[in-house]
């Protein structure tokens, strides 16, 4: 008989072991407990009022039957590129309120839930007691972050729905006239704006391992929120400056604004791709340092 057999040690160890029904218990409630605050819900609010402002606006600007051209009634292309067409079909909101809100407004509230993931739990003395139950740090670091992925998918679905609702209310809907300039039916635009949804919300995964990696180096959920902040903001201005072209494309934001090629026809796949495959790699490398720092972290301090 082995030590463990007559210790008693094996049944002790399998009775701390969490199940996975357990883990999704942990799941949904942090899902519950994130989308449940106020802080949550008004930048929920923000983004929803986004697309309601760039409507009523287009639709103001428009109002004496102009088309308004690409960025504006001068067609001086200040504006996202679909901004022109919302007059012609209200699905083409959609594309622009994604495309407005894609560089600072989406990212902000992403980097804003992602800082507090961990750094919140512990500014609020809730971290260490969270261990003391049997989820293990690997296991809670996981969980958060599958609930930043959540709130990337609902905060990018708010954002789309909002403006689809209000593209029906003030312009026509109808057959859609791509960038190639071909026709497809409203249906193959309706599914193209869900995948050009979901592809967004694929685009914010880097920012939030990055995120969730500053979250454990402090136990400030406002010093945590305010750095992935800050680094977001020096990130896209870094995009913008000609003579950083070398580096640019291993930016996180550089391949962004690449769902536009999914209004082509046919699609243009290669920087979607590219965008994909560079945001698997922050992933990657943010996620592991995340769980190397976390692991290591003392949460007594």
């Amino acid at each position: 008989m082995s030590r463990a057999e007559t210790t008693g040690a094996a049944p002790l160890e399998a009775v701390r072991r969490p199940s996975p029904l357990w883990s999704l218990g942990l799941l949904r409630s942090e899902l519950l407990i994130t989308f449940r605050r106020w802080r949550t819900l008004a930048l929920l609010a923000v983004l929803a009022a986004v697309p309601v402002l760039i409507g009523i606006a287009v639709r103001i600007e428009t109002g004496d039957g102009s088309s308004g051209g690409p960025g504006g009634p001068d067609g001086g292309g200040g504006g996202p590129a679909f901004i022109a067409q919302v007059t012609n079909n209200g699905l083409f909101l959609v594309f622009t309120a994604l495309a407005a809100t894609l560089p600072f407004f989406l990212p902000m509230a992403i980097g804003v839930v992602a800082g507090d993931a961990i750094a919140g739990e512990a500014n609020a003395g809730t971290l260490r007691y969270l261990l003391v139950a049997p989820a293990g740090r690997t296991r809670l670091l996981l969980t958060k972050y599958a609930t930043v992925l959540a709130f990337c998918l609902v905060a990018t679905l708010v954002v789309a729905l909002s403006a689809l609702t209000v593209g029906a209310l003030l312009f026509p809907l109808g057959d859609v006239t791509t960038i190639s300039g071909t026709t497809i039916s409203f249906a193959d635009g309706l599914g193209r704006a869900l995948l050009i949804a979901l592809v967004v919300a694929a685009s914010l995964t880097g920012v939030a391992a990055l995120g969730l990696f500053v979250s454990t180096l402090t136990g400030s959920g406002i010093a945590a929120m305010a750095t992935t902040v800050g680094l977001l903001i020096t990130v896209q201005l870094l995009d913008q400056i000609p003579q950083l072209h070398a580096i640019q494309p291993y930016l996180f934001s550089h391949y962004w604004l690449s769902f536009a090629d999914l209004v082509r026809d046919p699609v243009y796949w290669d920087d979607l791709v590219r965008n994909l495959g560079l945001q698997a790699l922050y992933v990657a490398v943010f996620g592991s340092a995340a769980w190397a720092r976390f692991t290591a972290k003392d949460i007594t301090a």
